[in-house]
């Protein structure tokens, strides 16, 4: 009897050995909603223990060069009428930007995206529903993603984007592992402010960024009457104060150099 539960438990060990441990369960399956603690001393803010995290799977919330620059990016759900003034003013002011875009964005407003991509601007993935990748298997993350790639190759012709945006910044380390793996680079914010909603006004939208800009500085915004029209006067006081506007495309080849200058 005792020579049989041996042998069974050796065959178990075993037979365990060889199984592959599932996705799921080789990942901390704990979710997160995207923060960080602010300041007013012109710093980074601090991403606690989330920046360890972003940092295994090759994900960004801010340059951490000590660069002076900045990369306006925009979180755009749905066209409420405001993008073609921010992009005149981009175009005006020759900055860059990258626009996450969501599913209804592509059936309302086509004729935006191709603008932003023939006037030098990135796209990024934001899912097609907007669901939280958290609550998704990787199948329908997967979907999300692609559906999104199918659009824009039908827009724009452009048959991958490189960034990626989680709905309302809402995140797991398996997430994180499933778009890298599938090519994309996750991308958070180091500056916003709650301008969904009610209109907060262009001064209150300006102050926002301002008191809180830093090096590196990725700034997330949505296309609101009140970020439209403090878009251009937040351009002219950055570059006052010696900030300098990239690409994220700038900030990955960074990242990836083989080495530092």
């Amino acid at each position: 009897m005792r020579f049989t539960y041996l042998l069974s438990t050796i065959t178990f060990l075993l037979v365990s050995l060889l199984i592959p441990v599932s996705t799921a369960s080789a990942f901390d399956q704990t979710t997160f909603g995207w923060g960080y603690k602010k300041n007013k001393e012109q710093n980074p803010p601090d991403a606690g223990e989330y920046g360890p995290i972003l940092d295994k799977y090759n994900s960004f919330y801010v340059d951490k060069s000590g660069e002076k620059v900045v990369y306006f990016t925009f979180d755009m759900g749905y066209e409420s009428g405001y993008t073609e003034q921010i992009l005149d003013i981009l175009k005006k002011q020759q900055v860059p930007a990258t626009f996450f875009l969501a599913g209804h964005y592509f059936n309302s407003a086509p004729e935006l995206v191709e603008r932003m991509v023939e006037e030098g601007h990135n796209i990024g993935n934001h899912s097609f529903n907007h669901k939280d990748f958290t609550t998704l298997s990787e199948e329908k993350i997967k979907e999300e993603l692609e559906t999104i790639e199918d659009k824009l190759y039908e827009v724009t012709g452009i048959k991958h984007t490189q960034y990626v945006r989680p709905p309302r910044g809402d995140f797991s380390e398996r997430t994180l592992e499933i778009t890298e793996k599938l090519g994309y680079t996750t991308v958070f914010w180091s500056s916003a402010f709650v301008d969904w909603g009610t209109e907060k006004g262009t001064d209150t939208a300006f102050r926002s960024i301002i008191e809180h800009i830093h090096p590196g500085a990725i700034i997330l915004l949505h296309s609101t009457q009140s970020n439209a029209d403090a878009l251009e006067p937040l351009i002219d006081e950055l570059r006052k104060r010696g900030y300098v506007f990239k690409s994220l495309d700038y900030l990955l080849w960074k990242e990836t150099l083989p080495f530092t200058f």
